[in-house]
């Protein structure tokens, strides 16, 4: 094992201790150390960084600038006992972060792509079960992917119909409803998942043809094989996942269709949007105030509003 990869576990260690999961960093960073190995070097320099970024030929821009700042930070930290450690600059890779616009999925959509995912090739019949159970219940609810494959079996209470969501975004933790739908959905695939997996290694809920927790990449490689039997995305060369709509935006979906829903309904959506806000695990409010500017539809009703209440007699 060579100094820097030694380093590097050092570093995973002492992140992790103080709460931080670094799935991303982490995958980014060992991929720079095996790069540096190959270069013969254990020393961080800016010259080293950048000839890794030259390599990275099919990485986008936007990843390549998160990949120097995680880079940047292990340098910060290595520079503490390393003086020979070069801190890579923050403007390096300069990158200004455009937030994409949400996709709206239409009910036919997630229809489709529930009934995609059940025909999935499965030994057992397990993986088609799990990801069509998976991604109805992103859909319905809103968790985020990280969430919802975090779930373990006590978190998921099918009596009183709620989800304990205890590895949530920044450490915070919060009870989410289930709709009666939902619900049944989950009580039946637990049943199924029982059955054909009486024993696994995993206390997740949600448990791969293994036996073991569905692992975030595995959920997202699914979803564009899904995506593209349905023509929501277009095949790409390689193991590339191309361009189209996310998991993510099931998470879009149910916001906006809130909103859009209280505005109808003739709701107090300032007063509302807190209430949002908590359900959907945000940890400033001004993160959903971000869907009024985001999706036309919205901007348009809260104009109306607006305008209306210009016009109210005083």
């Amino acid at each position: 094992m060579s100094a820097l990869l030694r380093s590097l576990h050092e570093y995973l260690a002492l992140r992790r201790a103080l709460g931080t999961r670094l799935l991303r960093p982490e995958s980014q960073l060992r991929r720079f150390v095996e790069f540096a190995d190959r270069e013969g070097t254990d020393i961080v320099t800016t010259d080293l960084v950048l000839r890794w970024m030259g390599s990275q030929r099919l990485m986008s821009l936007a990843s390549k600038a998160a990949s120097v700042a995680d880079v940047r930070r292990f340098a910060l930290w290595l520079s503490v006992g390393d003086p020979r450690t070069q801190v890579p600059p923050k403007d390096l890779l300069p990158y200004r972060y455009t937030r994409k616009p949400p996709y709206i999925y239409t009910d036919d959509e997630i229809v489709r792509i529930v009934e995609a995912a059940s025909r999935l090739a499965s030994p057992s019949g397990l993986r088609a079960l799990t990801y069509a159970t998976l991604f109805g219940l992103l859909a319905a609810t809103g968790l985020r992917i990280s969430e919802a494959l975090s779930l373990e079996r006590d978190d998921v209470d099918l009596v009183g119909d709620v989800l304990a969501v205890r590895r949530a975004k920044f450490g915070a933790s919060r009870f989410v409803p289930l709709q009666e739908t939902a619900s049944a959905a989950l009580q039946l695939y637990a049943r199924e998942r029982d059955r054909l997996r009486p024993h696994p290694a995993t206390p997740a809920f949600f448990v791969a043809e293994c036996g073991r927790r569905v692992t975030d990449c595995s959920a997202r490689y699914t979803f564009v094989v899904v995506s593209r039997a349905i023509g929501l995305r277009e095949a790409t060369a390689g193991c590339r996942h191309g361009h189209g709509p996310r998991l993510h935006d099931m998470r879009h979906r149910l916001a906006v269709r809130t909103l859009v829903r209280w505005y109808r309904e003739g709701k107090d959506v300032e007063r509302e949007l807190p209430k949002l806000a908590n359900y959907l695990g945000h940890r400033h409010v001004a993160d959903t105030y971000w869907y009024l500017e985001a999706v036309p539809e919205l901007l348009d009703l809260a104009t109306e509003r607006a305008a209306r209440s210009h016009e109210a007699p005083q």
